[in-house]
């Protein structure tokens, strides 16, 4: 961890005890620079090796209606991966808490609050999507690809171990798509658990699948928000494997009424994020 990202991390009001405001205030709102932990990266602001998004998904979502009624719903809200800023997951929840007491004209003054504070806060702009509580469209899924949780390894590393990549010796050039759920990594911060799902597409060598299951337990006890996760996986396999084309994906457990499903990629611009079972 450098000492610029501890100072900025631990100005948020994360780990600290907190009173809720059910008043709408977009000051609430903490925004942490990325470029502290890409540096650690090597990556440069004006030459990211990726591009992709932070969608986030918000299950308590309710303001007030002109005449006081409550309304609730769930929102989606799509962060750049190339703003400057990423948002402190307990600021984001209090700024969404700050509208349950506060009365608005209409739907479309909430959505459009949203894409202005967030969009302000993290320095590009973010899109929103909200979603009726009576929709009939499915937000579960299946994560695309081979499942990797079954094979039968030897893990006794916690700490992430980039150099436990490792290509098949057959020189196989391969288009594929994995997946684990035994992702889980901490709160920079809090040091509280984070559990995830993520999925890797590449197209080059073939990676051992024992050594990538490996890699990704080897999160375990690492202290980084999801975002910063998922650039060190995207980063770490470029380095080692050299892939032609990469994405990865991860798709985390909620906390706090919120889950976070940062993207990544240097040749696709979609991908699924239908939730899963236990999102």
């Amino acid at each position: 961890m450098t000492a610029s990202n501890q100072t900025t991390a631990n100005k948020s009001l994360l780990g600290k005890s907190t009173p809720y405001c059910s008043q709408y205030d977009a000051k609430l709102l903490f925004p942490i620079p990325r470029q502290e932990k890409r540096d650690e990266l090597d990556i440069t602001p004006d030459d990211l090796p990726f591009q992709g998004l932070d969608i986030w998904t918000a299950f308590e979502v309710s303001w007030l209606n002109s005449k006081g009624k409550p309304i609730v719903a769930i929102a989606e809200f799509a962060f750049p991966a190339d703003s400057e800023f990423l948002i402190e997951s307990k600021s984001f929840k209090l700024y969404l808490n700050s509208f349950n007491g506060t009365r608005f004209a209409s739907q479309q003054e909430v959505v459009d609050l949203w894409i202005k504070d967030l969009s302000k806060a993290c320095g590009e702009e973010v899109a929103v999507d909200l979603r009726s509580l009576d929709s009939d469209e499915s937000l579960l899924g299946k994560l695309p690809g081979v499942n990797l949780d079954d094979l039968d390894i030897e893990v006794d590393s916690y700490s992430v171990a980039p150099d436990l990549l490792e290509l098949e010796r057959s020189n196989e050039l391969v288009e594929e798509t994995v997946n684990s759920h035994l992702l889980k990594s901490n709160c920079l911060v809090t040091g509280q658990p984070d559990w995830g799902s993520v999925v890797i597409r590449y197209h080059g060598m073939k990676i051992n699948h024992d050594s990538l299951l490996k890699y990704l337990i080897s999160f375990r006890e690492h202290n980084e928000f999801h975002e910063q996760c998922v650039e060190r996986i995207f980063t770490d396999i470029m380095k080692i494997c050299s892939p032609q084309k990469l994405t990865v994906y991860a798709r985390y457990v909620r906390r706090g009424g919120l889950d976070i499903n940062p993207y990544r990629s240097n040749f696709e611009d979609e991908f699924d994020i239908s939730r899963t079972l236990r999102q």
